[in-house]
């Protein structure tokens, strides 16, 4: 969901404001303590003061919110140990219909001897419906996961359902993960410090108290007093610098989620490379940074443009970090974070620059709304990165680049196992895990591998550049789940919709035709291999093979596989009337397996003296092979994602 303005009244108007249509609550995210279904993020603002010798960073947040509902008890934010809170307060808001109140200021402590200042204080002007005056609110922070913690916070009894309200927070971060401060020395320059920001996965609740959730977009403001001489820069559209109060203002007129709220600060210069492109190097790397970059940044722009519809962002500049930062490069709307020591190696400077620039259509306008489906965002920004470095430097480049990423997949599924919980496209995230965890090489590849196979259903790859063009505008600026990119696809290409009734019977079929004869010939683990498909789609034509096989086989490692696909669909009575006639030749151990999947339709980890029957991977009892297709849906249904193999 985009948490985006409410609409301003036009000057003379006369009708009363409408009241807003309701919105699909956000996605739930079992990585987020928040409560961000009850509520609708407007705008946040924030007000910070970077102490780099405390290793400290001062903050107001000032968030501009609605309920969704009348009288909510409480507002629940995601937040982290290392953040302190010191107040919370109330504020009533004017209504954005009626009127719009300008950001916002800031007032900041002078430092002086003794105990560190406080943190910065709101002032807020006085406008039309304006309260100035802020009423405290009582707060609690509870434990959560490993990563975080939850912050709840009592609201007024009496809050009306959308009308706009403001929750002030003061605080101080030390030790923050999201916070990296570097000493002098640890910069290439060792001139002052540094300091950056990263807040992918479920880092930014470090940052500032917030829905830490993908499914939660809002525009941000921010106003910044740093050291004098350190540059300061943040992922926003506008940004000043006001010297006579030695402060940065910036603005992101886009709604983000949290992660992509991004800051740095240190002895950054600049140099443009090109119309709408910069980068931010210390002193030392800057000319080699610009003599690498410049000129083709705004190749790479124009090529995704062509491809996936205007670059919507305003500006793309880069900023170059020190070796500590923690990954290689971070899709930061409008500031793209790199490390430095990637510019030793041009190749991958190119590759990695044009995925970040991919990420500016897919993850930052279209983000995946949950951290399970993590490949939506990266899945397609890899394939955008292929189209665009195929349009740029040729098929070979992205030949060569695509079969060593994808042997490097193979690699990992060859060590981790094909079965592997972390080896799946959509990965089911479990309480207390962090999602960061989540993020590997499965993500990126088998992602591209699902997109480069809607690509060539549709038989075009210009045709699903179109695709990926009109689902970009359609979505743009919120956050969807795997069903809105599957749903968006049918009905853009509606010939494949009508294709799908009948399409995995005509596919088993014609695969049936070329390789049924042959299996009998083959060994035990080819054939439960096709057998398994047979089944999964309901070909009967060929259920006598799936029965001759039962008949001959009494091990554990291939009648639990088939005898559980034969219980999940439509054919239980043939795997009971199998089990009859097969029972008497059965291990006493595997025949009460097979009885409990019949009764229960469990997985062998249920069944009891399950640890009697066999070792290894027979114990086990699961041979999740792949299978060409997985659907388990009526025919006649629309197509979801467990109906098409994705592995790689």
């Amino acid at each position: 969901m985009a948490a985006q303005c409410c609409c301003r009244k036009a000057p003379g108007a006369e009708a009363a404001p409408a009241r807003p249509p309701p919105e699909p609550p956000p996605a739930l995210d079992v990585a987020s303590a928040s409560s961000a279904q009850l509520f609708r993020l407007r705008h946040l603002q924030l007000g910070l003061e970077l102490r780099p010798e405390a290793r400290e960073l001062a903050g107001c947040l000032v968030l501009e919110l609605c309920a969704l509902r009348p009288a909510p008890r409480a507002l629940v934010l995601d937040t982290h140990p290392a953040l302190r809170l010191h107040s919370a307060a109330f504020r009533r808001a004017p209504n954005a219909a009626t009127a719009a109140e300008p950001s916002c200021a800031f007032a900041f402590a002078t430092p002086g001897p003794g105990s560190a200042p406080p943190p910065p204080l709101p002032a807020f002007p006085e406008g039309p419906g304006a309260e100035p005056s802020c009423c405290p609110l009582a707060f609690r922070v509870d434990p959560f996961t490993d990563y975080g913690s939850s912050l709840t916070v009592t609201l007024p009894p009496e809050l009306e359902a959308h009308q706009p309200f403001q929750v002030i927070l003061r605080y101080t971060s030390t030790d923050a993960p999201a916070i990296w401060w570097l000493d002098p020395e640890l910069t290439y320059g060792s001139a002052k410090p540094f300091v950056f920001t990263q807040g992918h996965s479920v880092c930014n609740r470090s940052f500032f108290p917030c829905f830490d959730t993908p499914a939660v977009k809002c525009t941000y403001s921010a106003v910044v007093k740093a050291p004098s001489g350190v540059q300061v820069l943040m992922s926003a559209t506008k940004s000043t610098y006001v010297e006579e109060e030695g402060v940065y203002h910036f603005h992101m007129e886009h709604p983000v989620p949290a992660y992509l709220v991004a800051l740095v600060a240190g002895d950054l210069q600049p140099a443009d490379i090109g119309p709408r492109s910069r980068v931010w190097a210390e002193p030392c790397l800057l000319s080699m940074a610009t003599s690498k970059l410049s000129g083709v940044v705004e190749q790479w722009l124009s090529a995704a443009e062509r491809l996936y519809g205007p670059y919507m962002w305003g500006r793309y500049d880069i900023v170059f970090l020190p070796p500590s930062f923690p990954i290689v490069a971070m899709e930061n709307p409008c500031l793209t974070f790199v490390i430095s020591s990637i510019l030793e190696c041009d190749e991958f400077l190119v590759i990695d620059v044009i995925h970040e620039v991919a990420h500016s259509w897919f993850g930052n306008a279209v983000t995946n709304a949950t951290w399970e489906e993590m490949w939506l965002s990266e899945g397609l920004a890899t394939y955008a990165q292929r189209r665009i470095t195929t349009e740029t430097y040729g098929a070979a480049f992205t030949c060569l680049e695509t079969a060593f990423r994808l042997d490097a997949l193979h690699r990992q599924m060859k060590l981790l196992g094909e079965d592997s919980p972390v080896s799946k496209l959509q990965v089911k995230l479990e309480p207390g895990v962090n999602p960061s965890h989540l993020m590997n090489l499965f993500t990126y590849e088998k992602g591209y591998c699902f997109v480069y196979y809607l690509s060539q259903l549709c038989g075009d790859p210009q045709r699903f550049d179109d695709f990926l063009r009109a689902y970009v505008e359609k979505y743009k600026f919120t956050s969807v789940v795997a069903q809105d990119l599957l749903d968006s696809f049918l009905s853009f290409f509606p010939e494949l919709k009508e294709q799908s009734v009948d399409c995995r019977a005509e596919v088993v079929m014609s695969l049936s035709k070329c390789y049924s004869s042959l299996l009998d010939s083959m060994n035990a683990e080819i054939r439960i291999r096709w057998l398994q498909i047979v089944v999964r789609n309901d070909y009967y034509p060929d259920l006598h093979r799936v029965r001759r096989f039962l008949e001959s086989q009494m091990s554990r490692m291939y009648t639990i596989p088939l005898y559980e696909d034969l219980c999940t669909g439509a054919l239980k009575s043939f795997a009971l009337e199998v089990f009859y006639q097969t029972q008497g030749r059965l291990h006493p151990n595997l025949r009460r397996t097979i009885q409990q999947i019949l009764t229960q339709g469990l997985g062998p980890s249920a069944e009891p003296g399950a640890e009697q029957g066999g070792t290894g991977a027979e114990a086990e009892g699961d041979v999740d092979t792949p299978a060409l297709l997985l659907g388990d849906e009526a025919p006649s249904s629309a197509i979801a994602l467990r109906d098409v193999n994705v592995s790689a």
